[in-house]
């Protein structure tokens, strides 16, 4: 294991996060348009990119770990840590692959909070939309048994009191 490895391991970290973005942009596209019957498709998909990413980041932290030794770090460095100490042109790769998975990641993030907001003001729409249609002839009982209308009904407890 070397630095060699380390690099084809970022790069395929670097085309599942691309990946993974595109699939959160396929989504955005699902739920703006409203094409619904697809969301458990893509969710599926997403996190088969998901479990792909967690095994392939155990595969980078033991070869992280095997560097890290040969460097006289301490264990579990991070990627700009491998990079300060290794030597070129390793050093200035390892640089570009963590800015460029900064930048996947930063835009993940905003993708992720993105169609999170549209789902949850699409469901408080949904509940909106549920509360405008109720009846307004809606009959209920009383204490005593009658019918009465309540949706309409306002109950004074003025006198009550």
């Amino acid at each position: 294991m070397d630095y060699q490895h380390l690099s084809t391991l970022l790069w395929r970290e670097q085309e599942l996060l691309d990946l993974l973005l595109f699939k959160a942009e396929e989504k955005q596209y699902l739920i703006v348009s409203g094409k619904n019957r697809w969301l458990p498709r893509i969710a599926h998909e997403i996190e088969v990119v998901l479990e792909q990413l967690r095994t392939l980041e155990v595969e980078r932290a033991a070869v992280g770990e095997v560097l890290a030794q040969r460097l006289g770090l301490p264990a579990n460095p991070s990627l700009r840590t491998l990079a300060e100490h290794a030597g070129a042109p390793w050093d200035e790769l390892l640089v570009k692959h963590h800015e460029t998975l900064l930048v996947l990641v930063s835009e993940l993030r905003g993708l992720s909070e993105a169609n999170r907001d549209l789902i949850a003001n699409g469901l408080a729409a949904i509940d909106q939309a549920l509360l405008s249609v109720r009846p307004n002839d809606v009959r209920t009982y009383s204490a005593s048994g009658r019918t009465t209308a309540g949706a309409n009904r306002s109950v004074s407890l003025d006198g009550a009191l």
